[in-house]
């Protein structure tokens, strides 16, 4: 079985966010990345687990710079076989899911993870064009999942309850928290990861549907205000005319 996981870097949670360029590129000056968790946490844990259980190979891809390296062997380290890396920008939604989906389409893929989204931008976007242009089966928001023969049946939470899936394979799936547990690379995995194929393709060329025009951050939170209990009047000015909820 051939498992195929899309990884992203991401700056870590408690990086300062700012922007450059007439606030239309994110500020990466003294910003510490990472790999995306919901693609490490669940979906190459996952996919590494399934391998343990019923055999194959865990290939890990990312669409990025030589700087992205680093990540990219974090994934050999918790036990991906083997990573490519598509030697191009991630400029768009679009551009890296056609470099995943081409990719998956000439190397005889099963199924293709996804973590639910990247904590940077929070699309949700890659995996289900990744299905569209696969002509594929698209699960997202997965919670559990079990592979038995060429189906996996697939839990995914929705309002209320929770929605079980058959599907048979290839497909892609996108990792929500609970299909795995997160693994901490050991000695032995780093070292091992160091003497693992990372290969590196270029990209193809891709015609891009939209374009960044800016970003902004949101407002700082405002200091709390105490009122009287007793002052009731004060407190329905408050609500009507600074936090206009009413």
């Amino acid at each position: 079985m051939n498992l195929l996981v899309c990884i992203s870097k991401t700056p870590e949670t408690t990086a300062k966010i700012a922007f450059t360029d007439g606030d239309s590129k994110f500020n990466e000056e003294g910003v510490q990345y990472i790999m995306n968790p919901y693609d490490e946490w669940y979906a190459l844990v996952r996919a590494i687990e399934l391998k343990e259980k019923h055999g194959g190979k865990v290939i890990a891809i990312n669409v990025g710079p030589a700087s992205n390296d680093i990540v990219i062997r974090k994934a050999l380290a918790i036990g991906a076989d083997e990573a490519i890396r598509v030697n191009g920008e991630a400029v768009s939604s679009m551009f890296v899911a056609k470099q995943i989906a081409n990719y998956a389409k000439s190397n005889d893929i099963d199924i293709v993870f996804c973590g639910k989204e990247t904590i940077d931008y929070n699309g949700s976007e890659v995996a289900s064009i990744v299905a569209e242009l696969m002509d594929l089966p698209f699960i997202s928001y997965a919670s559990k999942m079990m592979v038995e023969g060429s189906t996996a049946t697939i839990e995914r939470d929705i309002e209320g309850g929770v929605e079980v899936v058959k599907v048979d394979k290839p497909f892609v799936i996108s990792a929500a928290k609970g299909l795995a547990e997160q693994r901490i690379p050991n000695m032995k995995g780093i070292m091992m990861a160091k003497r693992k194929p990372l290969t590196v393709v270029e990209p193809e060329a891709v015609d891009s549907k939209s374009t960044i025009g800016s970003y902004t951050v949101p407002q700082g939170k405002q200091e709390v205000k105490m009122i009287d209990p007793e002052n009731m009047e004060e407190l329905v000015r408050l609500l009507h005319e600074e936090a206009k909820v009413i």
